[in-house]
C-alpha cells in the first residue's frame, strides 16, 4: 500500500495541530508518547518534529506533507509548496529592546544609538537569516555598511564580516538577555505578555506568521500523492472553515421571511421549508459568521422562534475553490 509521509509539529504548534487533526477525522494514537504515533488512516505515515526543521526536510523529500509555521519556511528559504493557510499559531516576529530606553523606537534608532558611540549591537535570536535579511533592509544600515553582512555567531561557527553588528544564535529564554548580554532580541512573540513582563518593549513588528500545510514539490506532481494531499487538505480547510461559522436552525412566520432575509448574510440562500402541522410557519437554516452573531441577534430576537445555534466540525468548501491554489 502506498503511503504518503506526514510530519506535524512539535512544541507550541502540536496541540493545536493535534485538535485540528481530531476535528477534520483523523485519530492519532500515542501522539503524546511516540514521536511516529498510528493515524485511522492507514495511508498515512505520520511522524512529529520540531517545526524549525520541517521545511527543509520537506523540500529534501523526506516527507511529502507536513504543517509548520511560515515563519520557518522563510527562516530556511525552503522551496515547498503551501497549500493552505490554517489560521491558528499566529505569531509576530518582533525586534524588541530594554523598555526604559525611550530615545529608541525604530530599528534604526537603535543602530544609531550605538554605532554613533562605536559600540558593538548584539541581537539574540533563533531566526538568524530573517534578522540578517532585516537588517539588511534597513536604510541607516545600507549608508553606513552598504551590502556587508553583519556577523552570525553561533557556538560551532562565525560568518559575516561586520563586528559591529552581531546576530547572536539563541536556545531559549531570549528575552531574558537584555541588556546585559544583549542590545536588543529579534524573537517570535504571540501577545507581547512575556516580553514585557520581561521589561522589554518592541519597537517594529515585522511580520505576521500562521500556521500552514505545506507539500514537497515532487510529491505533488506524482499522482497519487497530490490526490492524497488534496484529500488531506480538504478534511482541514473544511475545519479552518467551520471555526468561523455557526449553524442556525429558527422557525419564523412567512411574512416576515423577507425582513429577515434582508440582514442575513448566509453563505447562499438559506433552506426553507412549510413548519409541519402549523399554518403560515416556515423552518428556515443557514450557515452564518460566527463573529456577526451578536450582530444579529436582535433582529432574530425579533422575528424567530424556536432558535438553535450549532457549531458546525467541518464545513468543506467547493473544489472549484480550492482550484486555483492546487493547479
Amino acid at each position: 500500500m502506498p503511503k504518503l509521509k506526514f510530519a506535524i509539529p512539535k512544541g507550541s504548534l502540536q496541540e493545536s495541530t493535534m485538535t485540528l487533526l481530531k476535528e477534520a477525522g483523523y485519530k492519532i494514537y500515542n501522539g503524546k508518547r511516540s514521536y511516529r504515533p498510528s493515524c485511522n488512516d492507514t495511508e498515512l505515515e505520520i511522524k512529529i518534529l520540531r517545526p524549525q526543521e520541517i521545511p527543509t526536510m520537506v523540500s529534501q523529500q523526506a516527507h511529502d506533507l507536513a504543517i509548520t509555521g511560515r515563519d520557518w519556511i522563510f527562516e530556511t528559504s525552503a522551496n515547498v509548496k503551501i497549500i493552505l493557510d490554517l489560521e491558528y499559531g499566529r505569531i509576530n516576529l518582533v525586534l524588541a529592546v530594554p523598555d526604559q530606553w525611550a530615545d529608541v523606537n525604530s530599528c534604526t534608532d537603535l543602530l544609531k544609538k550605538f554605532i554613533n558611540k562605536n559600540q558593538d549591537v548584539r541581537i539574540f535570536t533563533e531566526y538568524l537569516s530573517s534578522c540578517k535579511k532585516y537588517i539588511l533592509n534597513n536604510e541607516y544600515y545600507k549608508d553606513k555598511f552598504g551590502d556587508i553582512e553583519p556577523s552570525i555567531i553561533t557556538p560551532w561557527w562565525k560568518i559575516g564580516e561586520n563586528d559591529k553588528i552581531k546576530l547572536i544564535m539563541s536556545f531559549g529564554a531570549t528575552e531574558a538577555k537584555p541588556p546585559e548580554d544583549a542590545e536588543a532580541i529579534f524573537d517570535n512573540t504571540e501577545t507581547g505578555t512575556t516580553i514585557a513582563a520581561n521589561e522589554l518593549k518592541i519597537i517594529d513588528r515585522v511580520s505576521e506568521s500562521t500556521a500552514v500545510l505545506i507539500a514537497n514539490i515532487d510529491s505533488w506532481n506524482d499522482e497519487w500523492k497530490r490526490e492524497k494531499i488534496k484529500d488531506v487538505a480538504l478534511l482541514l480547510k473544511g475545519v479552518v472553515e467551520a471555526r468561523k461559522k455557526l449553524h442556525i436552525f429558527l422557525n419564523i412566520e412567512n411574512k416576515n421571511i423577507e425582513k429577515l432575509l434582508d440582514k442575513l448574510p448566509a453563505l447562499k440562500r438559506p433552506t426553507i421549508s412549510p413548519l409541519t402541522g402549523v399554518e403560515g410557519w416556515s423552518a428556515l437554516n443557514t450557515i452564518i459568521q460566527k463573529d456577526k452573531f451578536i450582530e444579529l441577534l436582535p433582529i432574530l430576537r425579533k422575528y424567530a422562534e424556536g432558535i438553535v445555534i450549532h457549531e458546525p466540525r467541518q464545513i468543506l468548501p467547493s473544489f472549484s475553490e480550492l482550484k486555483d491554489n492546487w493547479d
